[in-house]
């Protein structure tokens, strides 16, 4: 299962796609104050981004790929 949504933490696992979208953005409204674990995520599709990027849960762990993190963390960035 790519994202494993428990009462107050979402842990995100290898390939989330497009799929997974609307079901976060369902989740994360029906859980204030959630937080998103991303550690084992290793390619997070753009729809999952934009719900992220909306909602601003709290990020608990960032991916371990370095590329990927580095690529969410600069998204999470107020400019």
């Amino acid at each position: 299962m790519p994202i494993d949504f428990k009462k107050k933490k979402a842990f995100f696992n290898d390939v989330v796609g497009v799929e997974e979208a609307e079901g976060l953005l369902q989740w994360i409204s029906d859980n204030p104050g959630a937080k998103v674990d991303l550690k084992a995520c290793s390619h997070l599709h753009s729809a999952n981004l934009q719900v992220l990027m909306a909602c601003k849960p709290s990020i608990s762990a960032w991916p371990q790929d370095e590329g990927l993190r580095v690529w969410l963390e600069n998204s999470f960035i107020d400019k």
